[in-house]
């Protein structure tokens, strides 16, 4: 049952793997018969056991040790499917690395990674066979091997499905070069994962076995697991890749691959998954259309009401929000129990919300250079307005804490990456020490717990010499429905002094919903309400209102494009 106690609790016990093959020994041979992934093919909804996935596995990691591919480092991309997964696990399983790469990249960036990775030999999706194939080419990258068989393939290229084919056969010959990999250097270079960001040239950050186990092996210790998982994130984001198909996949649960954003409610009624991994995005868009559908039926009085009488009831040790709020519940296939979710900071209200509907978000952080996870809040022990407790065997610390103790936050543990592939001078910048300096501002309290303010490169420092974070002004300005998106930035008065700025981007559908035609005066009057109870130095003084959406990374964070003053 449901519960925010008012203390820590006992870690819950996790198996520790001692290398990433062991990790994935133990899950195929004790999940054996149970569904490991549940994908569309060709329209048809098709699942494989975990002991089906090894022997996948297995034949495509035989097949590239046949293509003296064992150390090589071999690139991924294209949209999530089961076969971005088959590759994933096979390379991780090589004594080589894996690069996975984000799809949507342009073509001049995807060369920028395919060559500063080393890449050899490259698994991709037909989507993005017109810009891998001829950057592959130019780079003089010869091994090209599909993932999907949505086209006709050309000639000289590879299908996953021949790799499956001719390495099952090499197994049942007698070829172990596979299995006998030496996986017992865990500090050995195992990913390059190229951090998308939100602003500046990407870098390839270089996570070690050990990093990735520490992830699995410490990470299980605060979260309980369940039963099923619907897989909504892009693979190539260190989230997804490590918290989905290294520790979910290792704990056994079946994975249900989500194939795309249209379908992702339909699959949350079909496949009643007990368990999803998000981002903020998802939960605020989540949040509003349930508010929206209960304001359109004329109901907020009667959840509210029902929100106030469950409270009651928990703190008796009754538990009713599965009946009181029913519908809301099968709006996400009747049986969710977690959310986790991570990549920002997230309004305490959602939190709140939604742990008392019944669904327990769990507000986390991570960062790609610590593989991702540093913390998170636990399912009967969280702060909704915290990013939660560090990972076990994990040290957080914040640097040179202002007279509110925030500062940069740094952490240390096996967790943290290796550095940066090779770029010495960025790696020298972010590890002093043993510690890794995040650029994250935040502070820790007396419990132990991790709160995030901002972000360094984002601060603005005004004339008056107070330092302003652009997060907290943005999550105020969102408190009001007719702001959709919004970035606020240092801007300049006539007078040339510095003072703040606000690019917003208007929630047009709340806006039709109300009858509202002025839209940028609503707007406007938004940012007034906003000014009318904040000092001085938080009130803005220049908006701009747009009517796009502003760029965003693949992991749905904005692209921040204004140069703010330090």
């Amino acid at each position: 049952m449901y519960k925010n106690k008012k203390k820590n609790y006992p870690l819950y016990e996790a198996r520790q793997a001692k290398t990433l093959r062991d990790l994935f020994d133990a899950a195929t041979t004790r999940f054996a018969d149970r569904t490991s992934f549940v994908y569309r093919e060709k329209g048809t909804e098709k699942s494989v056991t975990y002991k089906e996935f090894r022997r996948q596995v297995d034949s495509v990691g035989t097949a590239l040790c046949k293509m003296d591919l064992k150390k090589a480092h071999i690139a991924i991309i294209g949209e999530n499917s089961y076969g971005w997964v088959l590759s994933y696990w096979t390379v991780l399983n090589t004594a080589g690395v894996v690069v996975p790469i984000d799809k949507d990249l342009t073509p001049e960036d995807t060369e920028y990674v395919l060559s500063t990775g080393d890449v050899a030999a490259i698994f991709y999706a037909s989507s993005a066979a017109e810009k891998i194939e001829p950057i592959a080419k130019k780079l003089g990258i010869t091994t090209l091997i599909r993932t999907d068989d949505n086209k006709e393939i050309p000639e000289g290229k590879l299908f996953i499905k021949d790799l499956i084919k001719t390495g099952g056969e090499l197994l049942d010959g007698g070829d172990k070069t596979y299995l006998e990999i030496d996986h017992s250097d865990i500090d050995a270079l195992k990913q390059i994962m190229f951090t998308s960001g939100t602003t500046g040239k990407s870098k390839g950050v270089m996570h070690s076995a050990k990093v990735l186990l520490a992830n699995n092996n410490q990470g299980q210790k605060l979260l309980r697991i369940t039963e099923r998982a619907l897989s909504v994130l892009p693979y190539h984001h260190a989230y997804e890749a490590t918290a989905e198909l290294i520790i979910i996949f290792g704990a056994g649960l079946s994975i249900m691959i989500n194939d795309s954003l249209r379908t992702l409610l339909p699959n949350l009624k079909k496949q009643r998954p007990t368990e999803m991994l998000i981002v903020p995005l998802y939960a605020e868009s989540f949040y509003r259309r349930i508010w929206d559908k209960i304001d359109e039926g004329g109901k907020r009085g009667t959840i509210e009401k029902a929100i106030k009488i469950s409270r009651a009831l928990l703190k008796v040790g009754i538990d009713l929000r599965k009946v009181l709020f029913k519908q809301i519940h099968e709006t996400f296939g009747g049986e969710l129990k977690c959310l986790i979710c991570g990549g920002a900071p997230l309004k305490p209200a959602i939190c709140e919300f939604f742990n008392d509907i019944g669904i327990t978000l769990c507000i986390g952080y991570g960062i790609t250079e610590c593989g991702p996870l540093v913390s998170i809040n636990r399912p009967e022990y969280f702060d909704c307005s915290s990013v939660g407790l560090p990972l076990p065997q994990t040290q957080v610390k914040i640097h040179n804490p202002n007279e509110k103790g925030e500062g940069e936050i740094c952490v240390k543990g096996d967790n943290v990456m290796m550095g940066y592939y090779k770029n010495k001078e960025e790696t020298e910048k972010a590890l002093k020490d043993g510690w890794f300096h995040t650029g994250d501002i935040g502070k820790i309290d007396e419990r132990g717990i991790v709160f995030i303010t901002g972000r360094c490169k984002n601060m603005i420092v005004l004339e008056n010499g107070e330092n302003v974070y652009p997060e907290a002004v943005e999550e105020a300005l969102t408190d009001f429905p007719i702001v959709k998106e919004v970035v606020v930035f240092e801007a300049k008065r006539p007078d040339s002094k510095a003072c703040l700025g606000a690019e917003i981007f208007p929630d047009m559908e709340y806006a039709a919903a109300q009858g509202i035609t002025d839209v940028e005066s609503e707007v406007r009057k938004a940012v007034d309400e906003y000014n009318s109870v904040q000092p001085p130095y938080r009130v803005i003084k220049h908006v701009e209102v747009r009517d796009t959406e502003f760029e965003k990374t693949t992991s749905k964070k904005i692209k921040r494009k204004y140069n703010t003053a330090k």
